[in-house]
C-alpha cells in the first residue's frame, strides 16, 4: 500500500511542484520516530477514536513508509527526459496509456527500491509500533524486545538469522529475476 501511495505522491510531487504536498509527504521521513509515534497515537485515539491494534499499526507503517517511496520515485522521475511524455501525447496516447507504457517501465527500478526500503524499515520499526500497538498485539520487533529483557536467548538468535535470510533472499530474487530493473536498464 505504501509503495502504491508513495508512487502516486512521488509522481504528483514531480509533476505539480506543490510545496504543501512535498511538506506533507516528507514530514514523516524527517520527523523523529518518537515524535511520530506519539503524534499517531494521539491522532488515532483523539481524532479517529480508533481502538489500537493491528489496524493502527498498519496505518502507522503506511504513513511513515510513503515518504521513503515518494522520495525514491521523485528522484527517478527527476532524471528522466520530459520530451518522452510529450512525444507520447503528440502521438495520441491517453494519460493512462502513457503511464502504463512509458512512465511505469521507466520508474520500475524506483518502485522495486521503494518497496524494499519500506519493507525493511517497516519490519524493523520498534518505536512507532510500540506507541500504536494495542494490548495483546505483538509484532516481531515488539516480541524480540520482550524476549531480550531478561537475556538473549537462542530463539532471538534464530529469529534474527531468519529475518536476515529473508531480507537477503528478497534482494537476491529481485536481482535474479529482474537484473535490468535494478540496474535501471529496461
Amino acid at each position: 500500500v505504501a509503495t502504491a501511495l508513495g508512487t502516486m505522491a512521488g509522481i504528483a510531487m514531480h509533476r505539480y511542484k506543490l510545496k504543501l504536498l512535498t511538506f506533507m509527504v516528507l514530514t514523516p521521513v524527517a520527523m523523529p520516530e518518537i515524535l511520530l509515534g506519539v503524534s499517531l497515537l494521539l491522532f488515532f485515539i483523539q481524532v479517529l477514536n480508533l481502538t489500537l491494534g493491528m489496524l493502527s499499526i498498519v496505518l502507522a507503517h503506511i504513513t511513515f513508509s510513503i515518504g521513503f517511496v515518494a522520495v525514491i520515485v521523485r528522484a527517478r522521475l527527476a532524471g528522466m527526459d520530459e520530451s518522452i511524455f510529450e512525444a507520447a501525447r503528440d502521438l495520441g496516447a491517453t494519460p493512462w496509456a502513457t503511464f502504463r507504457r512509458i512512465t511505469l517501465p521507466l520508474i520500475l527500478p524506483a518502485l522495486v527500491a521503494g518497496f524494499l526500503m519500506s519493507f525493511t524499515l517497516s519490519i524493523d520499526d520498534f518505536v512507532i509500533t510500540f506507541f500504536v500497538a494495542g494490548v495483546g498485539v505483538s509484532t516481531l520487533p515488539l516480541q524480540i524486545y520482550s524476549m531480550i529483557k531478561v537475556a538473549v536467548t537462542p530463539e532471538v538468535n534464530a529469529v534474527s538469522t531468519l529475518l536476515m535470510a529473508l531480507t537477503l533472499t528478497l534482494i537476491f530474487l529481485a536481482s535474479r529475476f529482474a537484473p535490468d530493473v535494478l540496474k535501471g536498464r529496461r
